[in-house]
């Protein structure tokens, strides 16, 4: 039987993030700019295993009407195990304790293309449906 990962909220450091960005595929951002975002994020969750940093994600929001699921990354030996589903748990606790009670939010992300089944098993909606376009992104630079 694996291991459960155990999950940590708002211990990740920006050096932490570019390891775990990285370890994805990602073209990772500067260290300055991980730490600005950082400090402007509503919550990060870090997923360990034997000690070891497995994954991440950070929720980025309103806090009212809307939040968004940012950066979710779990280091490839490490996927199918559960720590998805670890700090997914751990990111809708978060926000259901974060609201005023009878609230109703609205949890968004972007998938990428190797997560769609796992984003719907968790109760998420892919878009373009019959009410709702495709989600939208445009990079801006300076």
């Amino acid at each position: 039987m694996p291991n459960t990962p155990t999950i940590q909220r708002d211990t990740l450091t920006p050096e932490l993030f570019l390891q775990l960005y990285r370890s994805v595929g990602w073209e990772a951002p500067g260290i300055d700019q991980v730490r600005t975002a950082l400090a402007n994020t509503a919550a990060t969750f870090t997923a360990m295993l034997n000690d070891e940093p497995v994954g991440m994600v950070r929720l980025i929001g309103d806090g009212g009407m809307s939040f968004y699921i940012k950066d979710f990354a779990v280091v490839p030996s490490s996927q199918s195990q559960g720590v998805g589903h670890a700090l997914l748990t751990e990111l809708e606790r978060y926000v259901r304790q974060s609201i005023a009670p009878g609230w109703a939010v609205s949890l968004e992300l972007i998938s990428s293309q190797g997560a769609i089944g796992f984003y719907e098993r968790h109760g998420f909606e892919a878009r373009p449906n019959k009410w709702d376009g495709p989600g939208m992104f445009k990079m801006v630079r300076a």
